[in-house]
C-alpha cells in the first residue's frame, strides 16, 4: 500500500491511496474459507464445497468490502500521523473507469485543511461589559410580587382592574395551546383591558400578540414561545376565561420573612430589600457575562481573518446530511454556518493556545452543581453525594445531554478567560437599560 499528498493549496489538500493484492488477499482467503465451512449448498456435505464455487459466488463482494475497510483505516492513519487538522470529511474522487477486477485499485480523496492564523487579544475599550445593578424600581416590583405570591385569594364573580385572571390562550397555527394568570392591569392598552374587565367564567376573548403586554418577556412567559420569535409575533389569539381571583397582599411583616428565609436571617423589609438584590444582582451578572460572551464572538469573527476551503465544504455539505443537497442549497447552507465554523475554529484555537481544558470530573462536579440547584428548588437543600453522582451519571450517559452540559461549561471558561484577557469599556447600568441597550428592547 501507497499513501501520498499533494497540497493544492493552504486550504486544500488530494490524498492518494493505491492498494495492491498483496494488501487484502490473506484476509480475503481466510474468508472465503470460513464462508466454505459454514456454506450450506444443496448437492454438497457441509464444509465440502469446492473452493471455486465459494470464491466465484462470494469472492468479489468479500474483496470489496475488505479493500473498503482496508481504505478507511489507512486514510484515518494516515490523516492522524500527518497531524493534518481537516474540515469536514474527506470527499472520495468518483472515477468513471475504476475497475475492481484490476490488480491495483488507485483511490483519491480530496481534503478541506483548517487555516492557520492569529487571534489578538490586545483589544481596549472596544467591547462593552455590563454591571447591571438593581434599581429600587425593580426592588419595589419585587417586593410587591411577594406579597401577591404569598396575599390571600378570593373568587370573583367577574373580572376588575385588579383581577388575577387565569385561562388558557390558543393558536392552532402556532401550536399554542397554554394555561396562564395575569393581571388584567397588566394588559397594554385600553382596548384589551375592556376585553377583559366584566368578563365571566367561560367567557372566549380574542386578542392581537403585537404589544399584548407592555413587556414582550411576560408574553413570552404566557405563551410559551421561544425568545427569538417573540419580538415579530403578531397573531390572534383566543383566551377561554377558567377562573378569576383577586389578592389581598400579604403584610410584610416577620411571618412572611420567616416564610422566605426559614434560618431567621430576615426581620425588617430592608433586609428583605437587601436579599433581593443579592440574588437579583448574582443573575444579572449571568446575563452580563452571556452578554460579553456573545459580544467577544462577534468581535473575533468580524476581526480574526483567515481562509476557509469553502468550494470544498460546500462539496462535503451537499452530502453530509441524511439528505443528499442541491448545490444552491448547499450554497445556502455555507453562508447559514459560515460565521459559526469560524468562531468554532477561533475558539478551538484559544483553548489549545491557552490551555484550557475539560477533564470528565469537572463535567461530573459541574452537573451535580447543576442537579443540587434544581432540587433546592424543591426542598431538598442537602441531597447525599452518592445520589447526586448517581443522577449525574445518568445525565451523562446521555451523549446530547452531556454535550449540552459541556457547552456550558466551556462558555464559562472561556467567559473566565476572556475576562482576564480583555480590557473592556465596563458601564453601570440597571437590568431595564441593560436590555434597552444591549437587546435594543
Amino acid at each position: 500500500m501507497n499513501i501520498t499528498r499533494e497540497n493544492v493549496d493552504a486550504l486544500n489538500a488530494i490524498v492518494k491511496v493505491d492498494i495492491v493484492a498483496d494488501d487484502y488477499q490473506a484476509t480475503v482467503t481466510e474468508k472465503l474459507t470460513d464462508y466454505r465451512k459454514k456454506a450450506d449448498v444443496p448437492g454438497f456435505r457441509k464444509g465440502h464445497v469446492p473452493m471455486g464455487m465459494i470464491k466465484k459466488q462470494y469472492g468479489k463482494s468479500i474483496m470489496m468490502e475488505e479493500v473498503n475497510k482496508l481504505l478507511q483505516d489507512s486514510l484515518n492513519k494516515f490523516i492522524t500521523a500527518e497531524k493534518l487538522d481537516i474540515l469536514g470529511n474527506p470527499i472520495p474522487r468518483i472515477k468513471d473507469d475504476f475497475n475492481w477486477d484490476a490488480d491495483t485499485f488507485t483511490f483519491e480523496f480530496e481534503l478541506g485543511l483548517a487555516p492557520e492564523f492569529k487571534v489578538d487579544l490586545s483589544v481596549k475599550n472596544k467591547i462593552k461589559q455590563y454591571n447591571i445593578v438593581a434599581s429600587d424600581t425593580l426592588l419595589d416590583e419585587e417586593v410587591k410580587n411577594i406579597q401577591t405570591r404569598y396575599g390571600k385569594v378570593s373568587p370573583l364573580e367577574e373580572a376588575t382592574e385588579q383581577s388575577n385572571v387565569t385561562g388558557t390562550f390558543v393558536n392552532e397555527e402556532k401550536e399554542i395551546n397554554k394555561k396562564a394568570t395575569f393581571l388584567a392591569k397588566d394588559l397594554n392598552g385600553q382596548e384589551n383591558e375592556e376585553k377583559v374587565i366584566g368578563a365571566k367564567v367561560g367567557d372566549v376573548i380574542e386578542f392581537n400578540t403585537k404589544k399584548l403586554f407592555e413587556d414582550d418577556h411576560k408574553l413570552e412567559q404566557i405563551l410559551g414561545v421561544s425568545h427569538d420569535e417573540i419580538y415579530d409575533l403578531e397573531i390572534t389569539v383566543s383566551f377561554t376565561v377558567e377562573e378569576i381571583t383577586k389578592t389581598e397582599p400579604a403584610d410584610l411583616d416577620q411571618e412572611l420573612f420567616d416564610k422566605l428565609f426559614s434560618d431567621g436571617s430576615v426581620t425588617s423589609t430592608t433586609e428583605l430589600r437587601e436579599k433581593i438584590k443579592e440574588d437579583a444582582e448574582k443573575q444579572f451578572q449571568q446575563q452580563s457575562d452571556q452578554h460579553v460572551l456573545t459580544a467577544v464572538q462577534e468581535y473575533l469573527i468580524e476581526n480574526t481573518k483567515f481562509g476557509l476551503p469553502a468550494d470544498f465544504l460546500k462539496k462535503w455539505l451537499r452530502t453530509a446530511g441524511e439528505k443528499e443537497l442541491t448545490t444552491e442549497e448547499a450554497e445556502a447552507e455555507f453562508e447559514k454556518s459560515e460565521k459559526g465554523l469560524r468562531y468554532q475554529l477561533i475558539e478551538g484555537k484559544l483553548m489549545k493556545d491557552n490551555d484550557i481544558k475539560l477533564d470528565y470530573q469537572e463535567l461530573v462536579d459541574y452537573a451535580k452543581g447543576f442537579i443540587r440547584q434544581q432540587m433546592a428548588q424543591f426542598g431538598n437543600m442537602n441531597p447525599e453525594e452518592k445520589e447526586l453522582d448517581d443522577i449525574a451519571g445518568r445525565i451523562l450517559e446521555n451523549q446530547e445531554e452531556a454535550q449540552k452540559l459541556q457547552g456550558q461549561l466551556i462558555s464559562q471558561k472561556l467567559i473566565t478567560f476572556f475576562k482576564e484577557n480583555i480590557t473592556f469599556k465596563t458601564k453601570e447600568v440597571s437590568y431595564e437599560d441593560f436590555m434597552k441597550e444591549a437587546y435594543k428592547q
